[in-house]
């Protein structure tokens, strides 16, 4: 279950299915990801703050650059930039990494046994993709992690309530699940699709079960998280922000 919490008075969101590690979705207060000059001092307040908190040298607070692809690369000590890429995987201690949203779909997976965690960013692209499954995939096949040890956490993010598409993107959405039945409806003529359920279906087709579904809508929630439809095109990000103890 999701819950919010304060850190140093900031709201931040978390889940009580991981427990044995540092992770959070931040909100409109607590931002760390900003282009709008009426946000770039407090986001970079926030992110000196969290690094403390997190026991962090700033250089290794890691953040790539999200292309909506669905590339994913395994954060390295000695590395700080990673290009193209929109999934993480974090296996040491020094780092702490953190991707960025406005209405797409935040997924952090754990391995609780190997302690090693990801974090993807799962647009419609992206789920089209099946970065989720690819990111379950990669760390089965580099870290020989068992599905049935991974938990994985689907944040804040745009909801079927709100989230229109053209039938082409639904078609390509619904096509990466064996059955769609329950994520997509057709209201005023429109199509409205759950990425959030899609995504959820794609990690439990690769044999993770243990899955957080967060009931937030960016759209509707719009007072507590940044949204890109809502806000005609904003900078402005919440993150998904994961440490390994």
């Amino acid at each position: 279950m999701f819950y919010f919490e304060k850190i140093n008075d900031k709201t931040v969101m978390k889940s009580d299915l991981l427990k044995n590690v540092d992770h959070f979705f931040t909100t409109r207060e607590s931002t760390i990801k900003t282009k709008e000059e009426d946000f770039k001092d407090l986001a970079e307040k926030n992110k000196k703050m969290f690094c403390e908190v997190l026991n962090l040298k700033p250089e290794n607070f890691i953040n790539p650059s999200q292309t909506h692809s669905t590339n994913i690369e395994i954060a390295s000590i000695s590395q700080t930039s990673y290009p193209d890429c929109d999934g993480l995987i974090l296996t040491n201690k020094e780092q702490g990494i953190f991707l960025n949203f406005a209405d797409c779909t935040p997924i952090i997976i754990y391995d609780e046994k190997q302690n090693i965690g990801a974090i993807s960013h799962a647009g419609w692209r992206g789920t089209a993709g099946k970065i989720a499954s690819k990111t379950i995939q990669k760390l089965i096949t580099e870290f020989n992690s068992n599905p049935s040890d991974l938990k994985a956490l689907i944040g804040p993010a745009i909801s079927i309530c709100c989230y229109n598409v053209g039938e082409d993107v639904l078609e390509k959405l619904v096509s990466t699940i064996k059955n769609p039945e329950g994520t997509f409806e057709k209201r005023n003529e429109k199509f409205y699709v759950d990425l959030k359920e899609i995504n959820r279906r794609q990690m439990e087709e690769e044999g993770v079960l243990k899955i957080d579904v967060c009931p937030y809508c960016t759209v509707c929630d719009n007072d507590l998280f940044f949204s890109y439809r809502k806000e005609n095109g904003t900078t402005n990000r919440h993150s998904a922000i994961l440490k390994l103890k």
